[in-house]
């Protein structure tokens, strides 16, 4: 019988170079797996497999050496621990995230329940090509969100209490880009300097600033056969809503304009930048 491995490979079935083995993909979502997950995967790569698993480079596992014939037992095996495979081909892939305000000081954001808004959202839709979603805390930018077709880094605007401030000046070396000066005991702000890190924030000792997170946007990264760093379109907003009107409006004009085997910033380049510019600005002004 004909085996169908293009089915096979959606479903994140990927074939190796040896004969009717593959190397099976798990859906693995900001990067973060239970521990008794792990004890399925292993029991798995143990039993199946030759008792080993790779790291993708997407936050992913990896379980090679399947073979054909054990599929459907594998797959009813990891259900056991709720593990289900991830997808390949042209579709919305897995969501990479790093750990976020969860546990990381520097965060600004929890991008571990962005990633799985993201993931229940648009995970595995069909689209003309694969199409990608970064999450990344905070301007250290773990994830690297610039390689991503859509890229969402954490931020956060600061206002400053002139009350709870005793002038000490810890926010002003912290602050990298000079936005923060300080005299006779008051704090300005120059918020055409200000980058949304949200480090004056986190380095006061005495909780002076009120922290508002929120979210900056890039668009048509790629890092593969072909490099583009992805563009930040709308400035620093703090809407969750927002942020999921401008992601629909993104995957949508994708859809709806890319060619088979594209990637987001192959179809900006033949609509033009500046019409899909508008179309972002345009749905990110939607409530304003």
């Amino acid at each position: 019988m004909a085996v169908d491995y293009a089915t096979l490979k959606k479903g994140g079935w990927m074939r190796q170079k040896q004969k009717d083995r593959f190397a099976l993909r798990i859906h693995v979502v900001g990067g973060t797996l239970t521990a008794e997950q792990l004890i399925g995967i292993q029991n798995v790569a143990d039993r199946f497999g030759h008792g080993y698993v790779h790291l993708t480079a997407r936050q992913s596992l990896e379980i090679p050496w399947m073979k054909l014939e054990d599929i459907e037992e594998i797959k009813k095996e990891l259900a056991k621990y709720g593990v289900s495979p991830s997808v390949c081909g042209p579709r919305v892939r897995t969501t990479t995230a790093c750990q976020g305000s969860t546990t990381c000081p520097s965060a600004c954001i929890d991008t571990q329940d962005l990633a799985k808004k993201i993931d229940r959202r648009y995970f595995a839709r069909e689209l003309p090509g694969k199409f990608k979603f970064g999450c990344t805390g905070c301007r250290n930018n773990c994830l690297k969100t610039e390689e991503n077709d859509i890229g969402i880094k954490g931020a956060e605007r600061v206002e400053w209490s002139e009350n709870a401030c005793i002038a000490c000046g810890v926010c002003v070396k912290a602050c990298r880009e000079g936005a923060i000066t300080l005299k006779d005991g008051m704090i300005t702000i120059d918020r055409d300097r200000c980058s949304y890190c949200g480090r004056c924030a986190k380095s006061c000792p005495v909780g002076a600033y009120t922290e508002h997170p929120g979210y900056l946007v890039s668009f048509g990264g790629l890092f593969g056969n072909h490099i583009h760093r992805g563009k930040q379109i709308v400035p620093f907003f703090e809407s969750e809503e927002t942020l999921f009107r401008i992601c629909d409006t993104a995957v949508d004009f994708f859809d709806q304009n890319a060619k088979a085997g594209d990637r987001l910033q192959f179809a900006i380049d033949r609509y033009g930048q500046e019409r899909f510019d508008d179309l972002i600005r345009r749905a990110f002004s939607e409530d304003r």
